[in-house]
């Protein structure tokens, strides 16, 4: 009869994590002085061209079409996700520890993962506005009305924080025979792999979340080439595909590479990979889409870029609004 519970006395206690260790910065210990310099240089620089972005749209009412609002929410996106790795990050590099609470890493979790959702799904959004815009622009007002925008922007949060609450629900209900999590940050993939039992409800609905976020690229690549086809017998509209749906593509390329290598990585890459390899494959979707999509759209969008320039050289030039 005693024999009915006999289970590993070491499977209870360490089933009862309370903390994690991360461990993606062991190998490069002796540069975190160098790294800490350049993430505090980079972090506030992203910071600082996500609100100038941001901004900009918010105050001037001629940007206040469909095609910037989700520009801006692209942004406002952008501070929220990286908000929930840069500073951890930075705390980590001047610390001996590198450890994370339990609530910690799924809250880590949840918005690092929900605001790479909702990068394809605002991207989704925009090339639905673009197909609009060029493919039936005489219902371009009618069909993106101030409440279709408005159910556009809820359906890019709603969905990802669905999503991942369901996830981290199925990961928080997993028993853990570890606490060591082989990366710079939390990751659901990794928390998983630390379960004592079968996790296939987990990967059941966290492969059909991957896939229909991918189908949201695949979805997005196919309306662009109908695009280019019809913008080919018109110099107007190649103008106008080159000069909005370039960098929205750049844009998804960019997010879909960088979040392709994280999935593929954490769930069948090699360890035999250099560390720093593997942190920068781990980091890529945190570090270049960030930066690089407020630069894109302010830099390439004529009425952006000149509303920026007014913003900063008004003074020097003499501009008043």
């Amino acid at each position: 009869m005693q024999t009915k519970n006999m289970i590993d006395p070491s499977l209870e206690n360490v089933s009862r994590v309370l903390e994690f260790t991360l461990s993606g910065l062991n190998e490069t210990m002796e540069n975190r002085y160098v790294l800490f310099s350049l993430t505090a240089l980079f972090y506030p620089l992203m910071v600082l061209c996500n609100i100038t972005v941001i901004y900009t749209v918010i105050s001037h009412k001629t940007l206040h079409e469909p095609m910037y609002m989700f520009i801006c929410n692209l942004c406002i996106n952008a501070l929220y996700g990286t908000a929930g790795f840069y500073p951890k990050f930075m705390y980590d590099l001047l610390s001996q520890y590198h450890v994370i609470s339990y609530a910690e890493c799924l809250i880590q979790i949840f918005v690092i993962y929900s605001s790479a959702l909702c990068d394809f799904s605002t991207l989704t959004v925009m090339a639905y506005d673009r197909f609009v815009a060029i493919c039936r622009p005489l219902e371009y007002h009618s069909k993106m009305s101030n409440k279709r925008v408005l159910e556009c922007i809820l359906f890019c949060w709603l969905a990802p924080f669905f999503c991942m609450s369901v996830l981290i629900a199925l990961t928080s209900s997993l028993t853990l025979c570890g606490s060591s999590i082989e990366k710079l940050y939390c990751e659901i993939w990794a928390v998983a792999k630390l379960s004592c039992f079968s996790t296939t409800v987990n990967n059941v609905f966290g492969y059909t979340v991957i896939l229909t976020y991918f189908g949201h690229a695949v979805l997005i690549f196919c309306s662009y080439i109908h695009l280019i086809q019809k913008c080919r017998s018109s110099i107007e509209g190649r103008h106008k595909f080159i000069q909005t749906c370039v960098p929205h593509l750049l844009s998804l390329l960019n997010v879909t590479v960088a979040l392709l290598f994280d999935v593929l990585y954490s769930r069948y890459g090699s360890r035999n990979l250099p560390q720093g390899v593997r942190n920068f494959m781990a980091l890529e979707f945190l570090l270049i889409p960030p930066i690089l999509n407020p630069l894109i759209y302010g830099l390439n969008l004529t009425k952006v870029r000149k509303q920026v320039m007014r913003m900063f050289f008004k003074k020097q030039v003499g501009i008043s609004d």
